[in-house]
């Protein structure tokens, strides 16, 4: 009787910790959820996620798609973090555009990775996925400030 009157308060414990936390999100934070940058990145995760999930129907996480799917999941996530962390002065930069720079960034990521899981870092396509990544990076921070 005790444990399910302590899993009960723990439970709401948990609930009502959630329920502040998304109270006491920054203004800022809605402001760049509500972006077309951010639906952008989210669009691709969403991709994505509705792929990985049809594949793991069939293959085990060692599909390389699987594993593919699963690292690039890792890159929005991280860009979707960059976003979150802009200064205020900055949302206005929260364009299309820059969704869809981001989206691209992420599948130079996708290819370097996918390239570096076969290949040294000194092969040609290896060096040429890098510099393409580095030319998507730079214009990010050029827009991002």
């Amino acid at each position: 009787m005790k444990f399910k009157v302590l899993a009960s308060l723990a439970g709401i414990v948990v609930l009502a910790s959630a329920a502040y936390a998304q109270r006491a999100e920054k203004p800022e934070a809605a402001v760049v959820r509500s972006s077309a940058a951010y639906a952008e990145v989210v669009l691709r995760r969403t991709e994505f996620e509705a792929e990985l999930e049809s594949l793991t129907a069939e293959y085990t996480d060692e599909y390389p798609r699987v594993k593919e799917l699963r690292q690039g999941m890792l890159y929005l996530g991280t860009e979707s973090e960059r976003l979150l962390k802009l200064k205020p002065e900055r949302l206005s930069a929260l364009t299309l555009a820059l969704g869809k720079l981001i989206v691209q960034k992420v599948d130079a990521e996708m290819e370097l990775w996918r390239l570096q899981q076969n290949l040294a870092d000194g092969h040609p396509d290896v060096k040429r996925a890098k510099r393409k990544l580095e030319i998507y990076e730079k214009a990010v921070k050029e827009i991002l400030g």
